[in-house]
Order: C-alpha cells, then sequence, then structure tokens
C-alpha cells in the first residue's frame, strides 16, 4: 500500500480499480465520480439508430479515448461494482461515495442499475434533472434526469444547512467542455460543498471537474485516469481555474 498523501493534488495515470488497489483503507473522505455508462452497447436509444443526423455527430459514438464503452453487460455491472467495492474500503467512517449513473432501457426494460449497486448500502438517491437529449425509441418518453447514489459509511453527515438542496436537483448540462460526456460544474460544487471532508476522489477523473471544484473550497482532490489525453485535458483546466481564466465558463 502506498501513502494515500502520495496522491494528493494529482491526477495518476491508470486503471481505477488497480490503483485503488494501492490505497490504504479509510483514506478518503468523499468520492464523486461519473463512470462511463456503457452507452455503446446500448438497445434503448439513439446510439443504434443508424438514421444518422445529428445523433451521429455526437462525441460517444466514437466511445472514450482508450475505452470504447461496448463491454458486455454483465462485464461492465461487475466491473463497476467492484470498483463501488474499492471506493468504499478507502472511505473513511464518515465518508460517502457519490455515484453519478443513468438509469437506462435494455431490451425494453428499465435497468436502475441494481445490477451494479447490489449490496451496497444506498441511503438516498438524488434525481439530477438536466435538459433533454435526443430520443428515437417512440416506446418511451424523452429521458430528462440522471442519478446520484448517497452510499455512506455509518458516520457520514451531511454540511451545516446542505439537507436544503433537496433530493432534487436541476442543473443543466456542461456543452462548453471538450470531454465527451462531462458532468458539470455546478454538480461536482454542490457535491463538494455539501460534505465537511478534506480529500476528494475521482476514480474516472476524466476532464477534471472533481478536481476543480475540490480546488474551489479549498479541498484536495485525488484523481485516477487512463487516458492521458483526458489527464493533460484535466491539467490543462486545473491550471486554467487556479489562474482565474475559466471562471465564466464554469458559470462562476
Amino acid at each position: 500500500m502506498k501513502d494515500i498523501d502520495q496522491f494528493y493534488n494529482k491526477i495518476t495515470h491508470g486503471d481505477s480499480l488497480e490503483v485503488m488497489k494501492t490505497m490504504p483503507d479509510e483514506s478518503v473522505d468523499v468520492v464523486l465520480t461519473s463512470p462511463p455508462y456503457n452507452l455503446k452497447n446500448s438497445t434503448g436509444n439513439g446510439m443504434k439508430d443508424g438514421r444518422g443526423g445529428k445523433w451521429s455527430n455526437a462525441a460517444l459514438m466514437n466511445g472514450y479515448d482508450e475505452y470504447n464503452d461496448n463491454l458486455p453487460n454483465d462485464v461492465y455491472a461487475e466491473w463497476q461494482y467492484r470498483n463501488l467495492r474499492e471506493m468504499y474500503r478507502i472511505l473513511k467512517p464518515d465518508g460517502a461515495i457519490f455515484y453519478n449513473h443513468k438509469w437506462r432501457v435494455q431490451g425494453g426494460l428499465i435497468q436502475d442499475r441494481s445490477d451494479i449497486i447490489r449490496d451496497m448500502p444506498v441511503r438516498q438517491i438524488i434525481i439530477w434533472q438536466r435538459n433533454g437529449g435526443i430520443n428515437f425509441n417512440k416506446g418511451y418518453f424523452l429521458p430528462t434526469y440522471e442519478v446520484i447514489y448517497l452510499i455512506p459509511k455509518s458516520k457520514f453527515k451531511l454540511a451545516p444547512k446542505a439537507n436544503r438542496y433537496g433530493d432534487v436537483w436541476k442543473i443543466n448540462q456542461d456543452f462548453k467542455n471538450p470531454h465527451p460526456a462531462p458532468f458539470p460544474f455546478e454538480l461536482a460544487d454542490r457535491v463538494v460543498k455539501s460534505t465537511t471532508g478534506g480529500v476528494i476522489l475521482d476514480p474516472f477523473m476524466g476532464s477534471g471537474t472533481t478536481a476543480v471544484a475540490a480546488i474551489a473550497h479549498g479541498r484536495k482532490y485525488i484523481g485516477i485516469e487512463k487516458s492521458e489525453k483526458y489527464i493533460k485535458m484535466a491539467n490543462e483546466r486545473i491550471d486554467k481555474f487556479k489562474k482565474g481564466s475559466i471562471q465564466e465558463e464554469l458559470n462562476i
């Protein structure tokens, strides 16, 4: 095991599961992350529509850099569950995981991600209400929300007055971020300021939004990312934030 302070305020290049295995038990305060959704294996949205147009040009049609986002569903679910178990192991006794995912229709039936969450101690589901996307399937209404699973350890409490936010967060997507699937700064900011922990981990760091939110509130961040391209993107955004040059882009 490595000392946790070796990971502070940097993004480690590597596989999320393997890197977390090198971290000591009960060493981080908060985990905030949004993993790849395995969308290219979906049968329930426009990814496989084939009609071209706007959706055919969407960045996620090409998957992620160094990850195609197209695993067999059982393999994907097992991978994500194992990641959650590692996140939970390294949480302090008063820590919590905020795990952003998306309920999907697969084979005509909704997936509420119980295949991933399994026996994890979910305390609450937060609804992230965002703008609608594109839905070519006439069998169901246009999806306009994602979910954030709050998975705490027993001593976790919110920061003072944070419970006033409620469990439905209306926050628009980030359309200025070059990453193919970013979550907005406002969402990361709300999670960070709703907690009191000093060390924030994102094992799927992507473009660095979690790190920027941690810095904005004087916290330490730990990032893991398997794409060197996204690490470069994230570090550039972090540097710009420290210099005060992307605050307007983040609407702060």
